[in-house]
């Protein structure tokens, strides 16, 4: 099983910055990808940023330029660094990771966290 923590979701005002983090815990031989996607009500869960363990990155069109994702040098923790966010950001980010086991792999979701980019 894997457990994934989410933070830094909150309050931002439009124009401004905010910083998710999500950490992999847990049994598993190694991470395949990490990534955030988000939701809002009313709407399918979409990818917002995705990288692989060696590195490769892909963002949706409408966080590039904008948002970056990363991973710490461990590789079990990912961050998601948005800038000049606006209301249309608004959404609960969810962290995904997908793991290889010994047998399998699987993907996980974190719980989700809030965004909200609000005046």
């Amino acid at each position: 099983q894997v457990q994934l923590v989410e933070s830094g979701g909150g309050l931002v005002q439009p124009g401004g910055s905010l910083t998710l983090s999500c950490e992999a815990s847990g049994s598993f031989f190694y991470i395949r990808t990490m990534g955030w996607y988000r939701q809002v009500p009313g709407k399918q869960r979409e990818l917002v940023a995705t990288i692989t363990n060696g590195g490769n990155s892909d963002y949706a069109d409408s966080a590039k330029g904008r948002f970056t994702i990363s991973t710490s040098g461990a590789g079990s923790t990912v961050y998601l660094e948005m800038s000049s966010l606006t209301p249309e950001d608004t959404a609960v980010y969810y962290c995904n990771v997908a793991v290889q086991h010994i047998t399998d792999s699987k993907s996980y979701w974190g719980k989700g966290t809030l965004v909200t980019v609000s005046s």
